[in-house]
Parts: structure tokens; C-alpha cells; sequence
């Protein structure tokens, strides 16, 4: 069944019926993506793709409070095992934030975001969404576009995150290479 992009494709409960199979446990797991993939890759790294200040998709607006037309900054990187992309990740957030709390993601490069996240104490993390994302949705265009995937379905999940009361929207699409790495 294919989801139609003009209904939120997000979900605030992952159901093991949903569907994801093996994606279940990537899904759901709230410590940091970057470590869970670092303990499996020995050499993991990060691709920057593109940052600055763009459109936010359609329905990254509202968990941000972003008005109709108003640009956001964002950054887009794929996590890798060695050549081969694993998560697609998509970053939004409001161009003031960019400026104040979350200043120090523009300096990112190719530094893991994972890594600030999980430790500085001054961020939470709020409940993750998931999403079975069809060739409808952008973020799922985006990720097969530069990953140069071609799967019908890709899941994904997102979720806010805080700092002196300023949100960042984190997204992360899972490509199926990740499914490949051995196990923990």
C-alpha cells in the first residue's frame, strides 16, 4: 500500500506489524545512530552533501513552526561504511536558531552530528517519529537521488531536538546497506 504524501507519514508508534522487519531495531533505538554504526564499521565516516538555506520540505514545517515561505538552514550528509551509504540524513533547522543556540552545526563539515546530540547535557531529545517513505514523499526522492538508491519504500524516522529552547528537526532514512553491517 502506498501512503499518500498529502497525509502526515509520520507515526508516533512503531508497531512490529508495521511492516519494517529488519528495520525495527535501527528504527526504535534511541541512543546515538553514530555510535550504534561505529561499533559495527570500522571505518565509518560522514559525506557532507549540501548545506545552507534552503525550503524545508512541506511537512518539516510545522514541528518547527516555520510560516509558508520562510527558509530554514539545512544540512544533508550520508552516514558511510567505508564507500558503501547507510543513513541518509537531513537536518532542518529555523535560520534564528542558526544563529543562536545551534550555531555550531554550520561548522559541522564532516563531523558527525551524533556526536554533539549525545553529548551535550543542554540538548533533549523528544519521542521519535517513523515513516515508510514511497517515491512520493522528498525526503525519500532526496535520499535515492544522492545515495543512488532504488528501493520503492524506504523507512525513515525523525525526531526534535532542543537547546535553550530552540528546535532542530533531525531525519535520518535508512538505506538497505545498513542491514548488511554485522553484528554488535
Amino acid at each position: 500500500m502506498r501512503s499518500s504524501p498529502h497525509r502526515d507519514p509520520w507515526l508516533h508508534h512503531l508497531p512490529h506489524s508495521s511492516g519494517c522487519g529488519e528495520y525495527y531495531d535501527w528504527l526504535v533505538h534511541v541512543g546515538s545512530l553514530t555510535a550504534r554504526i561505529r561499533s559495527r564499521c570500522s571505518d565509518f565516516r560522514v559525506r557532507l552533501i549540501a548545506q545552507g538555506r534552503i525550503q524545508p520540505f512541506g511537512d518539516e514545517r510545522a514541528p518547527l513552526r516555520l510560516r509558508a515561505g520562510e527558509s530554514a538552514w539545512v544540512r544533508e550528509v550520508v552516514l558511510l561504511c567505508g564507500d558503501i551509504p547507510l543513513v541518509f540524513a537531513h537536518t532542518v533547522l529555523p535560520a534564528a536558531s542558526a544563529r543562536g543556540a545551534w550555531r555550531l552545526l554550520a561548522g559541522l563539515g564532516t563531523k558527525p552530528l551524533g556526536e554533539l546530540l549525545f553529548t551535550d547535557p543542554l540538548i533533549s531529545r523528544e519521542t521519535l517519529r517513523y515513516a515508510r517513505l514511497d517515491d512520493r514523499y522528498p525526503l525519500h526522492a532526496r535520499a535515492a537521488s544522492v545515495c543512488g538508491v532504488q528501493a520503492e519504500l524506504l523507512w525513515g524516522r525523525r525526531s526534535l531536538f532542543r537547546r535553550d529552547g530552540r528546535a532542530i528537526l533531525v531525519s535520518e532514512v535508512f538505506l538497505p546497506a545498513i542491514l548488511q553491517l554485522p553484528p554488535q
